[in-house]
């Protein structure tokens, strides 16, 4: 999608990075399905995101913590 062009998928921002890092990806996505560093910075930053969401629901404990916990209580009286 040119910047010219109609948006069809919802509104955009400009997000500024520094030139080298511009070059960088630039080379990087040559021959893949990428057409654009804007489309690939979209992609990765759409990935790290999701990560965060997903690591925000994740159970705060492990089940050893669990267990842990429940046996200090269990030693305390509180259980």
């Amino acid at each position: 999608m040119s910047p010219r062009e109609p948006e069809k998928r919802g509104k955009y921002t400009t997000v500024s990075i520094p030139v080298t890092l511009y070059n960088r990806i630039k080379e990087l996505i040559k021959d893949t399905g990428f057409t654009s560093v804007s489309q690939y910075v979209t992609y990765v930053l759409r990935e790290v995101v999701a990560a965060h969401e997903e690591a925000r629901y994740e159970e705060p404990f492990s089940e050893e913590d669990k267990k842990k916990i429940i046996e200090k209580l269990k030693r305390l009286g509180y259980i």
